[in-house]
């Protein structure tokens, strides 16, 4: 079992930075790669599709949506059993509850595939 604490969200105008950190627990943390997800305004949890960010166990592959590739960092400290995001240039459609995912079967980008999600934290962009 792993559990995942996400926070550092919050409030940001456009343009401005945040970093998100997922902290977890369980299964030793270097053994799974993590993701980062995000779910838009009006959308159920269960509809979560828009995959943001995933990171390699050992922390030597990072992969990206396009449209935040530039702006948005992922990282881990297995030391620490945390996954980052930095997310700079924040722009108003970055809008979203962000979740940390991990332990994936089989593809990285579909949030149906991963075994254990955080509870989620609120970015919000204003313009």
């Amino acid at each position: 079992q792993v559990q995942l604490v996400e926070s550092g969200g919050g409030l940001v105008q456009a343009g401005g930075s945040l970093k998100l950190s997922c902290a977890a627990s369980g299964r030793t943390f270097s053994s799974y790669p993590m993701a980062w997800f995000r779910q838009a305004p009006g959308k159920e949890r269960d509809d979560v599709r828009e995959w943001v960010a995933a990171i390699s166990g050992n922390g030597r592959n990072t992969y990206y949506r396009d449209s935040v590739k530039g702006r948005f960092s992922i990282s881990r400290d297995n030391a620490k059993n945390t996954a980052y995001l930095q997310m700079n240039s924040l722009k108003p459609e970055d809008t979203a509850i962000y979740y940390c995912l991990a332990d994936p079967d089989g593809g990285w980008q579909n949030a149906r595939d991963y075994n254990y999600w955080g509870q989620g934290t609120q970015v919000t962009v204003s313009s």
